[in-house]
């Protein structure tokens, strides 16, 4: 089954729905949480972008607010 493609450049994908995300607001010590089942896909979209912005990240798999997906924080 091929990727969905998202809307934009540096939207994500991950289960099919397009989820946008601010990266100007992306700073250093802020985070942002991915409501998805496919945290592994998720996971390699963010740090595809990432890489390509030059920003370090780390993930965690988690529940929140009742839903399952990945937090991202921008580390230095």
């Amino acid at each position: 089954m091929a990727r969905p493609k998202p809307l934009k450049r540096y939207d994500l994908c991950p289960d099919g729905v397009t989820i946008v995300v601010d990266w100007d607001k992306f700073v250093i010590g802020s985070s942002f949480f991915v409501p998805c089942i496919n945290t592994e896909n998720c996971k390699d979209q963010v740090y595809e972008i990432a890489k390509e912005k030059k920003f370090k990240t780390e993930f965690r798999r988690r529940i929140e607010d009742g839903k399952w997906g990945v937090r991202f924080w921008r580390t230095l």
